[in-house]
């Protein structure tokens, strides 16, 4: 049987909200849209919707593992990942990947990040069913893209021409545009934001890695004899900041075969921004 996965990423340090959000307190740990809940609770139960079986992990700063365990109390304690220092998230995706297949070779897996705004999350459990029973049975990388509704220059876009509801195949990623390249995406057409949002199983995710950023598996091998042992914690110290600093989107996303799309009908905001929280929320924050 396969099970699901959920790799939640929670080391980022919320500098575009500064003050509100800050390095001792970063926004992900924060009810910052006052409905009793922190952006990571409202992530965690998003995903508990998707598979109410399916078994977390959270890979974040080790600072912030006491907010994880306040805050998301039901995750096991060897499912919450300490980065001794950030390296980006190829690496922080290939330290949750090589520890989840010790314990489960035939994984499924989704990584999210923990920071995201999505009301609807019936809409988003059924799309995100669906990308997961598309990795089951395939080779693939399945990335989740948002119908843009502003020329915005604060996200990576997505080309996938003709996706409509199912999973597509992916012409190419786009980094940040200037506003008149966005501007050009949209009217183009077949253009989406890039959500954040990766969908695979194992063996996929282990041989785009092995193949694109071999330096970070040979650190991942180098580490998993002490994962599950006293000694992990000294060898992660010691190995993990050599591991290369780069973006998953740069080290496998940009140079995959394998990468396809889901579009996701659904609101979704990353909540980067005063103004971006000020419109869901209604409240002035400055």
């Amino acid at each position: 049987m396969t099970h699901t996965h959920i790799v939640i990423m929670a080391g980022g340090v919320g500098s575009r909200l500064y003050p509100i959000s800050t390095p001792e307190h970063p926004k992900q740990f924060i009810d910052l849209l006052g409905c009793g809940k922190t952006l990571i609770q409202l992530t965690y139960d998003r995903f508990r919707e998707v598979d109410p079986e399916a078994r977390f992990w959270v890979v974040t700063s080790a600072r912030y593992i006491p907010f994880i365990r306040e805050q998301l109390p039901d995750i096991p304690p060897d499912q919450i990942l300490a980065e001794p220092e950030p390296r980006n998230t190829a690496p922080c995706i290939a330290l949750a990947c090589w520890k989840i297949r010790r314990k489960d070779p035939g994984a499924n897996i989704i990584v999210s990040p923990s920071d995201a705004y999505v009301p609807d999350c019936k809409a988003f459990a059924c799309t995100m069913r669906t990308a997961l029973d598309f990795t089951r049975t395939c080779q693939a990388i399945v990335c989740v893209g948002i119908h843009p509704d502003s020329p915005h220059t604060g996200y990576g876009y997505i080309h996938a021409p003709g996706a409509t509801d199912g999973v597509t195949k992916v012409a190419s990623f786009k980094e940040k545009p200037s506003l008149e390249i966005a501007q050009g995406y949209l009217s183009e057409g077949g253009y989406f934001w890039n959500a954040g949002i990766f969908v695979w199983n194992i063996d996929t995710i282990e041989a785009e890695l092995r193949s694109h950023a071999p330096q970070i598996c040979g650190v991942m091998d180098a580490l998993s004899p002490a994962f599950y042992t006293p000694e992990e914690p000294a060898a992660l110290e010691r190995l993990f900041p050599t591991c290369e600093k780069i973006s998953i989107d740069y080290a496998v996303m940009e140079k995959s075969s394998q990468v396809f799309m889901i579009p996701g009908h659904w609101v979704w905001s990353d909540l980067g921004s005063f103004e971006a929280i000020e419109k869901i929320s209604g409240k002035k924050l400055k």
